[in-house]
């Protein structure tokens, strides 16, 4: 029976996918995106353009190794992009998220990886906004959006975004690299209902390069900060039971880096990191703000330890009510969401 549902919906599509495709589509089989033209299509763009806004199963697109200069768009949910090796399978982008907002109203395109959609899931990829590492100094643009100089100057070390969300929750990322000089590299923002799970990925930028909203789950992850006053941040502001999950993961990055900070309600907590002797002796801080910080400081760590001695900050602090083994993947998802199991 499902198969026949999936038939009846490639054939509904019969006037913008072409007879191979469909058949693709009937038999459930993935598709090849290859860029020197083995594939079903050389653009990714392409490939997520000829899907069906909804599907069931997840839709898989294959993408063979290749450096893809593509923006990429998902306003569809269920679908997989995958691959075929992380190092070699790249999409990359140059976009200074501050000049793009001079010539448009919101973030929608500010990334390299642009997600509306829910149930997505990123594997073996390379997602990089290399805007700061081509684009040295300084330079000032014509910024017809802002009211009052209509100029805004643009710096290396900005908010550079590889991987933006707008509305999407229950997304995967497996064993990529998200890549970026400037801050925001990784901005998963839904703060009503954003559930992310990171598992086995690089990420790199500046400030607050890895900055979730909601409820999120990074697990054996490496961090490197190139640049900026703090890796990670979170924004938990919504309700008081989200929080951030960092587990198993290792910071490391310029001579004298620092871990995190927050402006909103934050809850962290870092269970079994790691962290590089360039580390500041900095804890998590909260940075002068007008906003209401309702539920305090909310900070937790258990069992880090850092390379040529602990600071004393990270020592084991865990609320009351929580223990270490308590805190797992269907713990902060509250079973709403199990990505580890599908």
């Amino acid at each position: 029976m499902k198969q026949k549902t999936i038939h009846i919906i490639c054939i509904v599509l019969s006037g913008m996918i072409n007879l191979g495709h469909i058949k693709l589509c009937a038999q459930g089989k993935r598709i090849v995106v290859d860029i020197k033209g083995s594939g079903d299509f050389i653009s990714i763009q392409a490939a997520i353009n000829s899907l069906p806004d909804n599907s069931d199963p997840t839709r898989v697109i294959f993408i063979k190794k290749g450096l893809y200069a593509e923006k990429i768009f998902i306003e569809k949910n269920n679908i997989t992009l995958t691959g075929e090796d992380r190092d070699a399978t790249i999409i990359k982008q140059n976009i200074a998220r501050d000049e793009w907002r001079c010539n448009h109203p919101d973030d929608w395109g500010v990334a390299t990886m642009n997600i509306n959609g829910n149930d997505i899931t990123l594997e073996n990829l390379t997602v990089e906004n290399n805007y700061g590492f081509e684009m040295k100094g300084s330079r000032e643009v014509e910024c017809p959006l802002d009211s009052i100089s209509h100029k805004h100057i643009i710096t290396d070390n900005g908010h550079q975004m590889a991987l933006r969300t707008i509305l999407a929750t229950r997304l995967k990322a497996i064993h990529c690299h998200f890549k970026a000089f400037g801050g925001d590299t990784v901005s998963p923002w839904n703060v009503d209902s954003g559930m992310f799970y990171f598992k086995d990925c690089v990420m790199e930028g500046g400030v607050d390069f890895y900055c979730p909203r909601g409820w999120a789950w990074a697990e054996d992850c490496k961090f490197f900060a190139n640049t900026g006053p703090a890796s990670i941040w979170h924004d938990g502001s919504q309700y008081p039971d989200s929080k951030t999950v960092l587990m198993h993961c290792s910071f490391d990055g310029y001579n004298g880096f620092k871990l995190g900070r927050y402006h909103r309600d934050a809850q962290f907590f870092l269970i079994n990191c790691s962290f590089s002797k360039n580390m500041a002796d900095k804890d998590i801080y909260l940075v002068p703000t007008a906003n209401s910080i309702h539920w305090g400081r909310r900070v937790y760590y258990y069992n880090c330890h850092r390379e040529g001695g602990d600071y004393t900050w990270f020592s084991n602090q865990l609320p009351a009510d929580i223990k270490a083994n308590d805190i797992s993947v269907d713990w902060l998802f509250k079973n709403k969401w199990h990505p580890q199991g599908n």
